[in-house]
């Protein structure tokens, strides 16, 4: 089965094919924004794939013209409403600043790691 892991918040979950990172985000607790609800209207679910780029789907004309206005855009950017896992495997992905962020805004009663008190 595919797995992804979250390496900041050192949390991996398995999903099934098809899958997105966001979903597996959701599904594992991680705080990855989604501000568009996922359909690719939004940079909010901005990640870093640091490990099994190759199992996922390939970025699209719509994933890469969204990515142009994210933040801190790196050759590993995905976004991951619409980065599929398409085979078993382990995916490592860092969630990126901006996408911290509008998670956080998005759900304003969990309190954030390291916020003061």
């Amino acid at each position: 089965m595919p797995r992804v892991r979250f390496a900041d918040q050192n949390v991996e979950v398995e999903v099934a094919s098809g899958s997105s990172i966001l979903q597996a985000a959701q599904r594992a607790g991680a705080p990855e924004g989604s501000a568009c609800g996922g359909v690719c209207a939004c940079s909010t679910c901005h990640v870093y794939v640091e490990q099994g780029g190759d199992l996922l789907s390939e970025a699209s004309e719509d994933e890469e013209d969204i990515l142009d206005k994210a933040f801190d855009v790196k050759m590993s950017s995905r976004l991951g409403c619409q980065a599929k896992l398409e085979r078993d495997g382990l995916v490592v992905v860092r969630i990126s600043k901006e996408s911290l962020d509008a998670y956080y805004n998005e759900h304003p009663a969990e309190e954030r790691p390291g916020a003061a008190r």
